[in-house]
């Protein structure tokens, strides 16, 4: 059944938000001990202070970060769509359940958007459920993500690691894998400088958001909206 979309569709990141995450609040939250070895989740910047006051320039926008770039499409494709979700964000699972499909069949497929997806995690378990789709490889990226979002309710849940250990098995991970990519530090540390990145740099501050060439649009967009937003970059092609 189609999630219903809330009213701003967009998750917000607040003062209120829990994302002053430590190690031991990540193993506490993802439910295993396997995880002890987590690095610290950092907290997100102040927003009010590191807020811009315009959209980044399209070449910094598009500068590779810590992480290698995940992305769909020509790469002379007259429009470039950045999306930043979180993997427990409900707003992101709708886009990509209803919208994102007509994106990849409409635009992406037909060599009319690049598309680049970067992780923006809101909380301890969404950055766990990035690991596992960087740790699936490049080939099971997307695959993985669109699974996790189609399956956020049965993970995204007080007792996260069975679930998310039986979507993992299906991707070809073993229990020891699974364990080993959740204890990855470098990679977690990776993962939280491309959020920060986006914070700091971007003003990126609820998800999911999208830079479609260079500006930014933020909130679930509907099919209708996507087309609003893309096809006066396509007049003339």
């Amino acid at each position: 059944m189609a999630r219903q979309p809330q009213l701003d569709r967009a998750t917000r990141v607040t003062t209120e938000s829990s994302v002053n995450i430590d190690r031991r609040e990540f193993v506490i939250s993802t439910g295993a001990l396997a995880l002890a070895g987590v690095a610290l989740f950092r907290s997100l910047p102040d927003f009010v202070s590191s807020a811009l006051a315009q959209d980044p320039s399209a070449a910094e926008l598009l500068k590779a970060g810590p992480l290698e770039e995940m992305v769909l499409g020509d790469a002379k494709a007259p429009v470039t769509l950045i999306e930043y979700a979180s993997m427990t964000c409900p707003h992101c699972a709708t886009f990509h359940e209803v919208t994102y499909p007509v994106l990849k069949k409409k635009y992406i497929d037909t060599g009319k958007v690049r598309f680049i997806f970067r992780e923006f995690p809101l909380d301890p378990l969404a950055a766990a459920g990035f690991m596992l789709a960087r740790c699936a490889g490049n080939d099971k990226y997307f695959p993985m993500i669109e699974t996790l979002f189609a399956k956020q309710q049965e993970w995204a849940v007080r007792q996260p690691l069975p679930p998310l250990l039986a979507i993992a098995k299906q991707a070809g991970f073993t229990e020891q894998t699974f364990e080993a990519c959740l204890a990855n530090q470098k990679l977690l540390e990776n993962i939280s400088d491309v959020r920060d990145r986006a914070a700091k740099q971007f003003n990126v501050q609820s998800t999911p958001t999208f830079f479609i060439n260079g500006r930014q649009v933020r909130g679930a967009l509907t099919v209708a909206e996507l087309d609003k937003q893309i096809e006066p970059y396509l007049k003339g092609q």
